[in-house]
């Protein structure tokens, strides 16, 4: 690549320390202002989906579509849930996925509420009981229906601040196991998978 006349002829210029100062200065205007930029497209782009996602779940009109609802149910039930067995497992530490899948578990299933188990995973350094009483208002689930909590060993390395451990909701229903799981291994069929 050729330079251009301009750098060649400035080349062997020397700048003072004004001139550097300044050239500095607007670089690191430009700098901000280019992130900024960014920063702005970022937010009027997840504005724009958020948008999009908001008219498509409310056209689906979810809660009043029992199939819908399993159908959705066992999706999530096929990615986090435990598949062996006779009940229903499902785990994670995101509370909006936990409201998800009892939502809709809930809403696909007539259920007895007393066959609910809940176990938390949580570090010896959290306040059992406070965790207990946070998944129990997510769930709907009585404390009384929560088992022995397990405690994992503190390495001592990283303490996760605002984390409220990992959630395992049981329900022992060899029927609706079987029905979860035959939901989504038709669907894949019919996708050819």
């Amino acid at each position: 690549m050729q330079k251009s006349t301009a750098s060649l002829w400035l080349k062997n210029v020397d700048l003072d320390n004004n001139a550097k100062i300044r050239i500095e200065r607007n670089r690191s205007q430009a700098r901000l202002k280019a992130g900024q930029t960014i920063k702005n497209k970022v937010k009027a782009r997840q504005h724009e989906l958020s948008v999009f996602a908001n008219k498509m779940v409310s056209e689906l009109n979810i809660l009043n579509d029992i199939r819908l609802c399993k159908l959705l149910c066992s999706f999530l039930y096929w990615g986090e849930g435990n598949k062996t067995g006779y009940r229903i497992g499902f785990t994670n530490s995101d509370p909006d996925m936990i409201r998800t899948f009892i939502r809709l578990f809930r809403q696909s299933f007539i259920l007895n509420e007393s066959k609910f188990r809940a176990l938390i995973h949580i570090h010896e350094y959290h306040n059992e009981s406070e965790i207990k009483n946070y998944w129990s208002r997510i769930t709907n689930i009585p404390i009384s229906q929560f088992t022995k909590s397990y405690l994992k060993p503190h390495t001592g390395k990283n303490i996760r601040l605002g984390y409220k451990g990992t959630l395992r909701i049981t329900y022992s229903d060899t029927r609706i196991v079987d029905e979860l799981k035959a939901v989504y291994n038709e669907l894949a069929k019919s996708l050819g998978l």
